[in-house]
């Protein structure tokens, strides 16, 4: 089981008034953003509220206009900084799964910590297959993507995101494009990985499973963090007027 970090503990993700505009338009707008070692932060708020864009910029995969972003104490935002080597240390898991399908499970997995990691075959294939077993998917590692259903897939993607062994886990809405009944065994996956004390960080539009997994919950509004506090606050008590007004939405829908 995961355990709470100790007081002071440095964090391991950090972001420092994050702005990122789209033609003109402000998508993300002084973001700051804190989050501690062995812990999980779920993004919430409507589609087009920034969530995705947030985690793309943690990786990297988009350049911020302004402010800063650390990992481990180091600036990764900054132009200096190998963006190679920081993509390294994050796991990213995205709503597609985006599996080769001329490869095997095996070979999707163990051809990043091969490549970029330089890991032998032998030793990507034995934490390959201890994951796969982990995750109930110990009898698919010869099988190809397309013989497997939108669970399985999405779970051999995040497998392959840690077979790297990454330092923070980045999950953007990782259910949105499964059926109802494989979401369960999805989210399954990522409530072990909690109790096994990786740093995650998720978007979602799964309001139930963020108020039960998740240590800080923040609610995106518009491209800034309106809202932040432990999930027993945000669900329960929020703060925001528009908090309330689109936790009342999630609730007359049935999903909270």
């Amino acid at each position: 089981m995961s355990e709470n970090p100790p007081v002071g503990a440095a964090p391991v993700l950090r972001m420092e008034s994050v702005r990122k505009t789209f033609g003109g338009s402000v998508v993300l707008r002084d973001i700051g953003l804190e989050v501690a070692p062995h812990t999980v932060t779920a993004l919430i708020g409507a589609s087009g509220s920034g969530k995705s864009t947030l985690l793309r910029c943690v990786n990297l995969l988009e350049e911020i206009d302004d402010g800063a972003i650390w990992l481990d104490g180091e600036e990764i935002t900054d132009p200096r900084a190998d963006q190679d080597a920081v993509r390294r240390r994050i796991g990213v898991v995205f709503q597609a799964y985006n599996l080769f399908p001329h490869m095997s499970v095996l070979e999707n997995i163990t051809l990043a910590p091969r490549r970029v990691h330089g890991v032998s075959r032998a030793e990507a294939e034995e934490r390959a297959r201890e994951l796969l077993e982990r995750l109930g998917l110990g009898g698919r590692a010869d099988a190809y993507p397309d013989r497997l259903s939108g669970g399985q897939q999405q779970r051999v993607a995040i497998v392959r995101a840690l077979a790297v062994r990454p330092r923070l886990l980045l999950l953007d809405e990782i259910t949105a494009a499964l059926d109802p009944e494989l979401v369960g065994e999805v989210l399954e996956v990522v409530r072990g990985l909690k109790d096994d004390g990786m740093t995650m960080v998720l978007a979602t539009h799964e309001m139930g499973f963020a108020r039960d997994v998740a240590d800080q919950v923040c609610f995106l509004d518009g491209g800034v963090v309106l809202e932040r506090g432990t999930a027993e606050q945000v669900f329960g008590d929020p703060r925001q007027e528009r908090t309330r007004r689109f936790l009342r939405r999630i609730v007359e829908a049935g999903r909270l």
